[in-house]
């Protein structure tokens, strides 16, 4: 399915089960329908003609909800995902969150080899003009392979902060988390746990960003679990 929103073409699936509650499911950076909807810049979805926000992100899932007249909504998401779902739930009303590894605070990387080395590009005019390769070398995956539009989100992404929010949100929570995940390191989770009203935390051991994919089978148990009383 397609819905237009902010003149960019979103793909969807829409699946109806007659549950009583609505699941939506959010993907992470790089994926996919896989997820159900396919982020603007990702899938079949178009790109952004501007730079969006999180918040942006969140608008337009509220846009798919609302034509559909979803309710009870819980919503599911992994990385990226998972900090649009926050973004969601600070502005509309949500039964329960899943966050999947979901990256919520700004990460300190200013000592870090690669700034140290940008920041000293920019400081000899003649190696200037080598910053954006630069950037590109050091920068991740993710970075490399992103439209230059894409790269714009994907860093006003890594530096939206949402600590004071996660403090804010209030409805029942359940994240998810490798303790090995390089990306959104677990202590994150940790702090997650202690600092937002409602969450509880799952610890998958030894397992990294995509935890709840390596351990599916647990996963799903815990997702039954954690949504089985809103569906009675």
């Amino acid at each position: 399915m397609e819905h237009k929103y902010k003149d960019v073409i979103v793909n969807y699936e829409l699946y109806d089960n007659k549950a009583k509650v609505s699941l939506v499911f959010l993907h992470g950076w790089g994926q996919n329908i896989d997820m159900i909807i396919d982020f603007p810049g990702f899938g079949q979805s178009d790109e952004p003609k501007e730079k969006w926000t999180l918040y942006d992100y969140a608008d337009m899932v509220n846009e798919i909800i609302k034509k559909h007249k979803l309710n009870n909504l819980i919503l599911i998401g992994h990385s990226f995902g998972g900090k649009i779902s926050i973004c969601y739930a600070d502005k509309y009303e949500v039964s329960k969150l899943v966050l999947l590894a979901s990256p919520y605070r700004k990460s300190d990387k200013s000592k870090s080899l690669k700034s140290k080395a940008l920041k000293a590009l920019k400081k000899v005019p003649v190696l200037k003009m080598l910053e954006e390769p630069a950037k590109k070398f050091f920068g991740s995956t993710d970075y490399k392979n992103a439209s230059p539009i894409m790269r714009s989100i994907l860093v006003e992404h890594i530096n939206t902060d949402l600590v004071d929010v996660v403090k804010k949100i209030k409805c029942p929570t359940l994240a998810i988390w490798g303790t090995n995940d390089q990306e959104v390191p677990y202590e994150d989770a940790v702090m997650l746990e202690q600092i937002m009203p409602n969450c509880g935390l799952v610890t998958y051991e030894g397992l990294t960003h995509y935890a709840y994919l390596e351990n599916l089978n647990q996963t799903i148990s815990v997702l039954n679990s954690f949504i089985g009383s809103d569906e009675k």
